[in-house]
C-alpha cells in the first residue's frame, strides 16, 4: 500500500545484485580467516591453514569491486575512509573490509613468517567482523523487515558464511573431524533458525540447513558443501529481497479522528434534523 499521493512511505533499497553477492563473497572470507586463524593457534594442519588464508584474501580482493560496483565510483568508496564513524556501520564496513584486505593480504605475501602469522590473528580478527556486519547493517535500517530481525541477522548471517568456508576448505580436500562439526553446526543453525516467509528463503533454508545436514550423515560432505554454498548465496538474495518488499507494501499509520469530528452522514443526518419544520 502506498502513502501520501501513492508514493510508498519507505523507497525501497536500490542495490544491486553486487550488495547481496558481496555480504556472501565477504562473509565466507572473513570466517576463511577465523578459521585459519583458529587452526593456526592450535597448531592445525599447515595445509588448512594455508588455504583458509587463501580464501580469505580472494574473498578480500572480489569483495571490493563488488562494493565499489555498487556504489557506482571508486571516489565514493574512497571518501568513506577520510573519517572513521563508529556510529555508521556503513563506515564500520569500509573499514573493517580495507584492514581485513590488508590483513589477509599480509597472511599470504609477506616474506617473514612471524609477519604471516601476525597478520593472520589480524585477519581472523577482522574476519570475524566481516562475517556478521553485513546483518548489523540491514538492521539499522528503516525497512520493517530488517529491522524486525535486527537481533537475529548477524547471527544468521555468521553461521551462514561458516558453512560458506568450512564447504569451500572441504572442496579443496580437507576433512578433518573439527571442520566435520562445524559444518554441521551451521547447519543446525540454518534448520531451526531459518525463516519461510518467501519462495527464495524456503529454498535457500533447505540448502543451508536439513539438505546439507543430511549429507554430512551419510558422509557425502562434497554435496553437503556445494548444497551449503549455494544455499548461502540465496539466503543473501532472499533477505535483500524480501526488505525490498517489505518497503513496498508498508502501510501508512491510520489517522485518528478528532473527537468533536462527525462522519459525513452523521453530519447530514443532524443539518436535515435542525432544519425540519417543527
Amino acid at each position: 500500500m502506498n502513502g501520501y499521493y501513492d508514493l510508498p512511505l519507505l523507497k525501497p533499497p536500490v542495490w544491486t545484485w553486487e550488495v547481496p553477492a558481496y555480504f556472501f563473497v565477504g562473509g565466507a572470507a572473513g570466517a576463511a580467516s577465523v578459521i585459519g586463524a583458529a587452526a593456526q593457534l592450535s597448531k592445525g594442519n599447515d595445509a588448512l591453514v594455508r588455504d583458509a588464508r587463501w580464501i580469505a584474501l580472494i574473498g578480500a580482493g572480489l569483495s571490493g569491486p563488488l562494493l565499489i560496483s555498487d556504489l557506482g565510483r571508486p571516489e565514493r568508496f574512497l571518501n568513506m575512509l577520510r573519517v572513521f564513524k563508529p556510529q555508521s556501520p556503513m563506515s564500520v564496513g569500509v573499514w573493517t573490509l580495507s584492514t581485513f584486505g590488508g590483513a589477509a593480504a599480509g597472511a599470504v605475501l609477506l616474506p617473514n613468517r612471524t609477519l604471516r602469522n601476525l597478520s593472520a590473528i589480524a585477519a581472523g580478527a577482522t574476519g570475524l567482523v566481516m562475517a556478521t556486519y553485513t546483518g548489523v547493517l540491514l538492521g539499522v535500517t528503516a525497512i520493517p523487515l530488517w529491522k524486525e530481525h535486527a537481533d537475529f541477522l548477524p547471527v544468521h548471517f555468521g553461521a551462514s558464511a561458516l558453512g560458506s568456508a568450512v564447504s569451500l576448505l572441504e572442496l579443496r580436500g580437507h576433512r578433518s573431524s573439527a571442520l566435520q562439526s562445524l559444518g554441521i553446526a551451521a547447519a543446525t543453525f540454518e534448520t531451526v533458525a531459518s525463516d519461510d516467509r518467501t519462495a527464495m528463503m524456503k529454498i535457500a533454508g533447505a540448502l543451508s540447513g536439513p539438505v546439507p545436514f543430511l549429507f554430512r550423515l551419510f558422509g557425502k560432505r562434497k554435496a553437503a558443501a556445494a548444497s551449503t554454498l549455494l544455499g548461502s548465496l540465496l539466503t543473501r538474495f532472499a533477505w535483500v529481497e524480501a526488505g525490498k518488499a517489505s518497503a513496498r507494501s508498508t502501510q501508512p499509520a491510520p489517522q485518528p479522528q478528532p473527537a468533536d469530528s462527525a462522519s459525513p452522514s452523521a453530519a447530514t443526518h443532524s443539518a436535515a434534523t435542525s432544519s425540519a419544520p417543527r
